[in-house]
């Protein structure tokens, strides 16, 4: 079916248009008069015909965030709820979304649910925008008759999710942005200002005390191999960033992530959040645990969890617990193992885990708040030295001035 723009005249002469999905245009003449509606036949055409032909730029445009998806997904779990069928939901949510890009996937999972696909299997059709775990989680609603809870359910999910990343995001722009000036600045003195002091002092014939020669003869070398410091910076990140696909490397990578002094409790703590998170959920919506695991580690975000999360995996799959696997690892903290390990004995395993969870993102939240207000006195001490040093350096000859010019 293709979808068709049009432009109709009701009985009282108001114009209206919109989009609609059809066979063909004839189609679409005979449910406009059904609605009352008069077609315009110039003004009804398939979409993506002649002028109205969308100019797609790569990478630009608009883009599916988490926030449209969460917005989708709480708006048809309102409507599953009022009794809405499901075909038809789809329909005025596709309608009503002014993001195109989401526009269109809903229209694609339409099509498919209106020709027999379960909404699960119709949604993992489109992994980038719904991921394992929100087709999973709406697979067993489907078959728990619950679809309307498990939406609401991801919803909320999605909505925490998306506050958790905004958070740690928020933590590294400020210091971030005060290093990139730092180097900005840095670079532009010694490239054009110490240059200058470095001539003025060769005029006296005089030696220069060491950190002022210190910092001219590192204002030359930058000067002259500027470009070979910018191409070897660039190689390295590209060379790290290649090593980072490998799945060796990502081990590796992420392992020294997780073991740096501040940032690596940070990411541990984001990690077991997540995955406590997603698993309690995949548990209360009636997913098996064995499967569960298997999408939580997906999800899990650093290769060395991902894969104490798949080791947990098989040795319950040997018959043992899940508790075991997670405390060898040495990656998820002696507590959580011990919560695990007691909602595993009382059967109460997605309660326990949404607790550890709650408790997790609670501790993320004054994780970012310490690393905030550790790292403004640490970046002001940081920028004094490296700035306050070049311009006291450059100045000790003129504070010297008078046993210079004897």
């Amino acid at each position: 079916m293709s979808v068709f723009v049009w432009q109709g005249k009701t009985a009282q002469g108001k114009v209206l248009k919109g989009e609609m999905e059809a066979s063909n245009i004839e189609a679409v003449y005979a449910r406009l008069r059904s609605q009352r509606i008069q077609p315009i036949p110039a003004r009804v055409k398939e979409k993506g015909t002649g002028l109205d032909t969308e100019i797609k730029i790569p990478g630009f445009g608009p883009k599916i965030q988490p926030y449209d998806v969460m917005l989708f997904t709480r708006q048809f779990s309102t409507m599953i709820d009022a009794g809405l069928p499901i075909v038809q939901s789809l329909d005025i949510l596709a309608e009503q979304t002014e993001n195109k890009p989401l526009k269109k996937t809903i229209r694609d999972v339409r099509r498919d649910v209106s020709g027999g696909t379960t909404l699960a299997d119709a949604l993992e059709k489109h992994p980038k925008v719904f991921d394992d775990l929100y087709v999973n989680m709406v697979r067993a609603g489907e078959a728990g008759g619950v679809l309307n809870t498990i939406l609401n359910r991801i919803a909320l999910f999605i909505e925490k999710a998306n506050r958790l990343k905004k958070k740690v995001k928020g933590a590294m722009i400020y210091p971030a942005t005060i290093v990139v000036v730092a180097i900005g600045v840095v670079s532009i003195l010694l490239i054009f200002v110490i240059p200058v002091f470095a001539e003025l002092y060769g005029s006296m014939g005089r030696a220069l005390p060491a950190p002022t020669q210190i910092t001219i003869n590192i204002s030359n070398f930058f000067r002259a191999y500027f470009v070979h410091v910018v191409v070897i910076i660039a190689l390295i990140v590209v060379g790290i960033k290649m090593y980072y696909k490998t799945a060796k490397g990502r081990m590796v990578i992420d392992g020294i992530l997780l073991k740096m002094p501040i940032l690596g409790d940070l990411l541990r703590k984001v990690a077991v959040a997540r995955f406590s998170q997603n698993m309690s959920l995949l548990l209360a919506s009636g997913v098996p645990i064995l499967e569960g695991l298997a999408i939580t580690a997906k999800t899990a975000g650093n290769k060395v969890i991902e894969k104490a999360i798949m080791d947990a995996r098989i040795s319950i799959s040997e018959g043992k617990t899940v508790a075991e696997p997670l405390e060898k690892s040495g990656v998820f903290p002696p507590m959580v193992c011990q919560m695990v390990s007691v909602g595993e004995n009382t059967g109460a395993l997605d309660n326990m885990l949404k607790r550890v969870g709650d408790f997790y993102e609670e501790e993320v939240d004054n994780s970012v708040n310490n690393i905030t207000a550790l790292m403004e006195p640490m970046i002001m001490v940081f920028l004094g030295i490296v700035l306050g040093g070049l311009v006291i350096s450059m100045y000790l000859p003129i504070f010297q001035l008078g046993s210079l010019v004897e």
